[in-house]
């Protein structure tokens, strides 16, 4: 007899054993595998998470993900890297930190660069190591001997690198263009860095002055002091005459030349058909400049104030400002009328504050430059065929589910050139190098700026440094291949393009998949489709699999002030890591929010207990855990399986079969659901029931092998618990061992249907007996009609034995239907279940039943003799109630012909 094996299992006293045995043991690397040679290779890097908090449900459903492929693909003796990150998040981190030190009554300006940047430091390692206690806590099996940080010195190296060739290439450009800014982090954001809030909004329509011919509509009077023209369609009748006129205006004391252009965008039905056009403070406002050769009036500056130079207005906020021109405006009678409107607010992704586009000098990289080198094609049109067509002779980027396709090319094809700068001191600073070389002619002085770009700092003296960062976005975009250099001199330029000198780069580089959610496909999946097709000339991934956010039990966004938060660190030790992972894998589809409640974790919990308590049976029932190892093949014959055995070695391989197939097609929930319904149903309630009446010496060794291939196929869903069973056999780890396949001993799938027939069989008489009210108690005989008589002689064990009540089976091939029977259908078979009625009670239950019947038939045709119901009730309501009538009449009568059976 094998070792005595707790009765309930609990995760809190072996998951950090577990991990710690991993971890130790070096499993989690690959280079300390003995992996065949010639064997696959498959990466996935870990999306860093950010240095700013803690693990929530969102990471959670990655991190569970992420780690069955990974799992899944080393049972499979694949090269299998995972490898995690962290990712400095600049404005997240900077924020957070400040937030604190004005907690502390100071401020980064008051502390100054260096120790402010401490502070940074300080708290983005503090953060670094929570998260990464709270990933290892998933299970997660990454290598942490790669791990990678986006603002350490290796991945520097690569940012400054690819930073140069871009520059080099002509690529990245300094210029001022409008850019959204953010007043309270006093920094630029990118286009997906701005949210919108749905807000009720004033739309004021109104005359600049009296002399002017035309009203116009806004919801931002203030910035009107910069409007240098008015834009109206070229078909709108109203105002065609009026373009390509210029008016001189007093607006509110402000001196503004207005000039009239056509723009065939203008909506006619918005407001008056005539837009305000504010250059420096709208995107598509300085868009329409460029084309009209319009001048550009900036009126907000970087703290959301109004500027110098604009009388009464300057020094305002903006919201003071905007009712001080209502104001002077309704006083003049220039307002026409002012309505309510639905508007979406621009405010900044981090700290809520409301954006100000403005003019701005900034880096930017042109996404519509062709370079020769390429293909001459820009970056824009080399990520868009990376994904519709394939790039350097690799296949297209699968977007996984394909919908998103649609989504990211509508998104690259409307990309405008990106703003990579930050005005912030924390992360990776511009690598641009300034010398002011001043002369001094006739009394003038002439500066010559002196413009350095490059990986290392310039020798000399009187270098200053661009005091610019970069958008995160920017490093993280390299994320791919920079983590697969292990020092800073492996990174160089060579041949036009990022050369990364490690075998870690030739092995694993495209990675197979980015597992993501679809939330991010702007801000990061698809820059490191660009960064990567240009820096090493290379796909970064070649599957991209989008997971969707994690809502509550309503399908609300879970969030602290509504409190309806599930902390996964809060349910873990409640209730375990492997059912907090299953209740994120199954339920889930690609592309798709999936709800989550505490409920659901806690039944996943139960579904670890079941196999627990199965592997606990097998395991204590068996002689010798050696029986175990041999594979099928090892028994003697085809001959010694019973219908049972074979039902189960099919319906085994056909799982192995489908589990493999769905994971590598990213269906986690589907083969989740097929590993449950097999341990639960097929082995649990069938199988292992089946062994109380069939003791064949196969037996143990049959158990033996499903309980230790099944533990495999579960491995990846369940870590843990899988691992702790797999103990008992004094093996290997169970992770590095090798994932089944259809054993040496082939099962046609055809040689289990005997036994589906039986099952069925058992199944339709647990069903009518239940329908039937018959005591569990109570025995009856069997009579069933059948051209297979062997077949039913051969397992008239299970079908007296298996909750089926039945004492005694006759076998008959020709039907003769017996009288006080119970009647089943099953297949072309017939079953009879005789004493299963108790005369008596039964003749009491249909008279019940008749004596209801009878009452409800006898209002219905009251109801229908009514000529005031028939006349005034609609026909098809008429039509119903007579057809009601029909089908309780039929019920009446078989009812009152049971009886006389009886």
């Amino acid at each position: 007899m094998s070792k005595e094996i707790p009765k309930a299992y609990e995760p809190a006293e072996y998951e950090e054993k577990i991990y710690d045995k991993w971890v130790q043991g070096g499993y989690f690397n690959p280079d300390n595998l003995h992996i065949e040679s010639g064997a696959k290779q498959y990466a996935i890097m870990m999306p860093p998470p950010n240095v700013t908090g803690t693990l929530h449900m969102g990471h959670a459903s990655m991190l569970a993900y992420q780690d069955l492929l990974v799992r899944f693909h080393r049972l499979q003796g694949e090269r299998t890297l995972w490898l995690p990150g962290t990712d400095h998040a600049a404005i997240a981190t900077q924020t957070k930190v400040e937030k604190i030190i004005k907690d502390e009554g100071t401020n980064r300006h008051a502390l100054g660069r260096e120790k402010f940047l401490e502070r940074v430091r300080e708290f983005a390692q503090q953060s670094h190591d929570t998260i990464v206690n709270q990933v290892k806590k998933m299970g997660s099996s990454c290598d942490w001997s790669r791990e990678a940080y986006t603002l350490d010195e290796v991945r520097t190296k690569a940012v400054r690198s690819v930073f140069k060739m871009m520059y080099d290439d002509g690529l990245i450009y300094r210029g001022e263009r409008i850019v959204n800014w953010c007043p309270r982090c006093h920094s630029t954001l990118a286009d997906d860095e701005v949210e919108y809030k749905a807000q009720k909004a004033k739309l004021y329509t109104f005359r600049y002055d009296k002399n002017f011919p035309i009203l116009i509509s806004t919801t931002r009077p203030e910035t009107k002091l910069g409007d240098t023209a008015v834009a109206v369609n070229p078909k709108d009748e109203r105002y065609s005459q009026y373009i390509g006129q210029t008016f001189d205006v007093d607006f509110c004391g402000i001196r503004l030349k207005i000039k009239i252009i056509g723009d065939r965008h203008v909506d006619m039905e918005f407001g008056t058909g005539a837009l305000g056009v504010t250059p420096a403070h709208s995107a598509v406002d300085w868009q329409m400049a460029e084309e009209n050769d319009l001048p550009v009036v900036k009126v907000i500056n970087e703290d959301g104030i109004i500027r110098e130079g604009f009388g009464d207005f300057s020094g305002l906020e903006v919201k003071a400002a905007r009712n001080l021109i209502i104001e002077k405006l309704q006083a003049n009678g220039l307002v026409e009328k002012e309505e309510e409107i639905d508007n979406n607010l621009s405010v900044c992704y981090r700290c809520d504050t409301t954006v100000e586009p403005l003019p701005s000098l900034q880096w930017f990289i042109d996404v519509n430059k062709k370079i020769a080198r390429l293909g001459d094609k820009s970056l824009k049109e080399l990520s868009i065929d990376a994904v519709k067509t394939g790039v350097f002779g690799r296949e297209k980027i699968n977007i996984i589910p394909d919908r998103f396709e649609k989504t990211y090319f509508n998104w690259m094809e409307n990309l405008k050139d990106w703003c990579i700068s930050r005005q912030i001191l924390f992360g990776h600073q511009v690598p641009v190098w300034y010398r002011n070389n001043s002369k001094i002619k006739n009394q003038n002085e002439k500066f010559d700026i002196e413009t350095y770009v490059g990986v290392e700092a310039p020798e000399g003296e009187g270098w200053t440094q661009d005091t610019d960062t970069l958008d995160t976005w920017f490093s993280s975009g390299m994320w791919t291949f920079s983590t697969l250099a292990n020092k800073a001199e492996d990174i160089s330029i060579q041949d036009g393009k990022l050369h990364i000198d490690t075998a870690d780069f030739k092995n694993f580089h495209p990675t197979s998949v980015l597992e993501t959610g679809y939330d991010i496909i702007f801000f990061w999946v698809a820059r490191m489709i660009l960064m990567t097709t240009y820096a090493v000339q290379d796909i970064p991934f070649q599957d991209v699999y989008l997971h969707g956010l994690v809502l509550d039990d309503k399908g609300k966004k879970m969030s602290k002030s509504k409190g309806n938060v599930i902390d996964p660190l809060d349910m873990i030790p409640k209730y375990g890591t492997d059912a907090t992972r299953l209740s994120l894998i199954i339920g889930s589809t690609p592309g798709n929010d999936l709800c989550l409640s505490e409920d659901k974790i806690a039944g996943f919990r139960n579904m670890a207990n079941k196999l627990w308590n199965i592997s606990r049976f097998i395991i204590m029932s068996s002689e010798s855990l050696k029986e175990a190892k041999p594979p099928m093949g090892g028994l003697a014959s085809r001959d010694v399986l019973t219908i049972a055995d074979k039902w189960i070695l099919t319906k085994f391989n056909i799982l192995v079969r489908d589990v493999s197939n769905d994971l590598d097609n990213y269906r986690f929930s589907q083969a989740g659901e097929r590993l449950r319904e097999f341990t639960w149903n097929d082995l649990a309630d069938w199988y292992l029931e089946v062994n109380k009446f069939e003791k064949t010496a196969e037996k143990n060794q049959i158990r033996l092998m499903l309980l230790r291939n099944l533990l495999k196929l579960w491995h990846p869903f369940m870590p843990f618990i899988t691992e702790v069973i797999w103990e008992q056999f004094n093996d290997d780890v169970l992770m590095v061992s090798h994932w089944p396949e259809s054993e040496s001993y082939s099962i046609d799938e055809n040689e289990g249907a005997q036994f589906e027939i039986i099952k069925e069989m058992i199944i339709a008489i647990r069903n009518a007996r239940n329908e039937n009210k018959v005591e569990p108690s109570k025995k009856v005989k069997a009579v069933v009609v059948t051209r297979d008589p062997k077949l039913i002689e051969s397992q008239s064990a299970l079908l007296q034995g298996l909750k089926t009540g039945i004492e005694e089976i006759e076998i008959i091939e020709k039907d003769s239907e017996p009288k006080d029977a119970i009647g089943i259908v099953v297949g072309d078979m017939k079953i009879y279940l005789l004493g299963a009625i108790d005369k008596d009670k039964e003749k009491a239950r249909l008279a019940k039943e008749i004596e209801n019947l009878e009452r409800f038939v006898k209002s219905l045709e009251s109801k229908l003799a009514n000529e005031e119901f028939v006349a005034r009730a609609p026909e098809a309501v008429v039509a119903r109630e007579k057809a009601t009538l029909e089908t309780k009449q039929e019920e009446l009568n078989a009812l009152r012909e049971q009886v006389e059976r009886i």
